[in-house]
Order: C-alpha cells, then structure tokens, then sequence
C-alpha cells in the first residue's frame, strides 16, 4: 500500500518553518504497513496544489495533505480540493457548533470568516479536529483516499494517532513491518558496508537493509514486510546478530536510540554517575545528555572551561601542565576529566579539549585536532582524534567521540 504526503504553504518553500510533519507522518505510517513514495511541498497557490494532487493520484494509493485550512484569503486548500473533485461546498452543523464553542468559552467574538471554517466540499466526511477550528475531510475518490488536515503539528498528530491511522487500517489489509537498528560508532560508512558486505548480499528480498550516517555515527537498519511477525522478528534478528558479532568493536546498541541516551541507560542501570569537562564543545556534550528526560539520576553536571585560568581553578589542570604541553593536549585533557570526576564527585567523567576552528590552530596542532578524555575510579585514557577546518562539525564530531568513547569504558566495566 502506497501514499504521498503533500505539504502546503508558502512558509515552508522560503524556509520560515521546517517541515517537521511529512517525517512524523512517514514514521507513523510505516509502522503500520504503509509505505510513502513521495513527499512534495508546494506553494499556497492553486494551480501548484492541482499539479501535485494530480500527480500523487497517480502515483500512490493514500494521499495526504497538510496545510492551508485556515480562515485568511492564503488558505485555499479547501476551494481547491474542491474544485479538483468537481464538488460544491455546504456548511457541517457539527463543525459550526464546535467552532462556535470555543469562541464562546475563550470569550471571542465570532465573525463571518470563522463561520466559513465549517463550510466544506459536500462530498467528503468531516473528521472532528477536536485541538483546532480547522476540519479534517476525508475523500474517497477514484478508487484513492485523500485526506486533508490542518497543518499545525498538534492538530495533525492528533487526527492521525486518534483518527486516521484507525480508519487507514480498517480500510485495508496491512502487511506486517519489523525494524532492527544497530548503532555504530567511529567507523566510516564506507568501511562499514565492507565488513558486512556479504551479509547485505545474503539479504532475502523483502529485508532490507539501510544506512544512515550521522556526524560520528551510522545507524543499521534492517526492515523486513511479511505477513508473519513473529517468523519475520527472528528473522531478522538472525541477521542483525550476524552483523553485530562481525563489527562488534563499533557497536553501540542494538536498539534505536540516540547515543547519548544509551549510554544514559547503561550508567542507570548499573547506578553510575557522570560529569563533563568541557572546552571546545562548549557544552554541547551537556546539552545532549540534558534534553533526555531523567538524565539527573546519572549527569551530575559539569564545566564549561574554555580559558586556561578555569581549567586550572575549577578542575585542578596544573599550570606546568598547560605551559609545557598546552591546551590541546593529552596530558591537560587526562588533568581535566581527572578533576571533574574528583571535583564533582562522580563515578565518571570525560573532557574535551580542542582546535574547532576555524582559526586558532597550528602546524604542530591544526584546526580540528581533538584530545578527549574518559576517567573512572582505575584509570584515565585520552585519545587524539583529527577533525575537519570547520567548526560546527568539529563540535559535533567531537561530542559525539566523547559520548562513544564513555560507551566504550562502559562496555568494559560493566556490560
């Protein structure tokens, strides 16, 4: 079963907004058996919203639509989906009244214009949007379904969770879909896709098997169809343990989560606790384990010691240490993850230090060169990794080999 997401509004062709709901809506789909083949943005002008309609008749079974359901004069996806079915419009009483109710009880007055929201074409089945004033209409035409939604993310998740995904799978016999994804760290794309090379070929035809490359990472996803789950599950995990035990120094997890959080939830379940040192991250090491949910029963906190001065007063580095060997070195990264986890009182720390760029480096150090650094209560290691000249990718690079190398250490101690 195939659909197509279209995207409407001007905003998202000149970049306002990101188009965050074609990626949430793929996903949901393609939980349930349903595959996208295209996504197109278009602008709020007609002839454009006809075009793509057209096309995605042709090319897909489902099509859905967000966006231009407002009440100004640029929200003209209800006329043209009107007018594309040869359709007249009337007015649905259930809508009115839903409309009607919420300006009454946030006190507003209610014009003309927000009359018209409850007007729609007379040929489709109005779907309550209970978080807006903008209807949902669904159209079953020509052997397709096309639905139309509000383009204001709550609103549509909220349609799809509640009532289109229950409706999409009433109307159809649903194949079943698996996934299996496996986390890699510090190995490139390339020479990933060597070592497992052989496996990938040995792929029956309905397991896939798909790349995705991250700063510092790549993802491994098997995806499986079949009508089986349970066959298709074993399957499938066959395969990804004959991937995981031949590339097993670079696997994080087997699981599909962010790197971060894995880690989070090995250090949880083994009572562990971390801080951070950081220099030339500037504290996107923190930043990423914080925007997780519980992340305090392990991060304790850390530092963001950019100059000299606070990698000696807040994390103890010696000043002989940065005179001789400098603020890019092995020896003053190991001082300061050293004194993070002694000073913030943790069962592990990591630091960073490091030429970003995309100036400041030298012949002996050029931009991109990196030391990080892990402790725990038996030891200290560092390593030298050598980035790009650009900076926000040194950044990220560099957060990310610190969180690997923190995984690594665990994987040790305690996995």
């Amino acid at each position: 079963m195939l659909a197509e997401i279209i995207t409407i509004g001007d905003e998202i062709l000149i970049g306002q907004i990101v188009d965050t709901n074609s990626a949430w809506m793929a996903r949901e789909l393609n939980l349930i058996g349903i595959t996208v083949k295209q996504v197109s943005s278009v602008s709020d002008n007609a002839d454009h919203i006809m075009e793509a309609l057209q096309l995605a008749e042709k090319r897909a079974d489902i099509i859905l639509i967000t966006g231009g359901l407002g009440p100004t004069k640029d929200d003209i996806t209800k006329i043209t989906m009107a007018k594309y079915f040869n359709m007249g419009f009337r007015r649905d009483q259930e809508t009115l009244d839903h409309v009607t109710d919420i300006f009454v009880r946030f006190n507003k007055p209610m014009i003309e214009m927000n009359r018209k929201q409850a007007d729609v074409p007379d040929g489709c089945r109005v779907i309550k949007n209970k978080n807006g004033t903008a209807p949902c209409m669904w159209f079953e035409e020509r052997g397709k379904i096309f639905v139309s939604m509000p383009g204001v993310p709550f609103e549509m998740m909220y349609l799809m969770t509640e009532e289109i995904i229950p409706r999409l799978k009433n109307a159809f016999k649903l194949p079943f879909i698996t996934h299996k994804t496996i986390l890699t760290a510090n190995i490139g794309e390339s020479f990933l896709a060597v070592e497992i090379e052989d496996i990938e070929d040995s792929l029956p035809e309905h397991i896939k098997l798909a790349y995705l490359p991250k700063l510092g990472q790549i993802r491994l996803r098997l995806s499986a169809t079949g009508t089986d789950e349970v066959a298709l599950k074993a399957e499938v995990e066959a395969y990804a343990q004959q991937i995981i035990s031949r590339v097993k120094k670079y696997v994080v997890i087997d699981e599909d989560v962010a790197l971060e959080k894995a880690m989070l939830d090995i250090m949880e379940a083994n009572e562990l606790t971390l801080s951070t040192a950081e220099s030339c991250t500037g504290g996107y090491i923190a930043h990423l384990i914080t925007q997780h949910p519980g992340c305090s029963s392990v991060y304790a906190g850390g530092a963001v010691t950019y100059s000299n001065a606070l990698k000696m007063s807040v994390l103890g580095v010696q000043a002989e240490t940065l005179d001789i060997y400098g603020a890019v070195s092995e020896q003053t990264v190991k001082e300061m993850a050293y004194g993070a986890r002694v000073h913030f009182k943790t069962d592990y720390a990591v630091a960073v230090s490091g030429v970003a760029g995309p100036d400041g480096g030298s012949d002996e150090k050029p931009v991109g060169t990196v030391w990080i650094a892990v402790a725990n209560q038996h030891h200290v290691i560092a390593r030298l990794f050598n980035f790009s000249n650009r900076r926000i990718q040194n950044i990220e690079r560099s957060a990310i080999a610190a969180l690997a190398m923190v995984l690594n250490e665990l994987k040790q101690d305690v996995v």
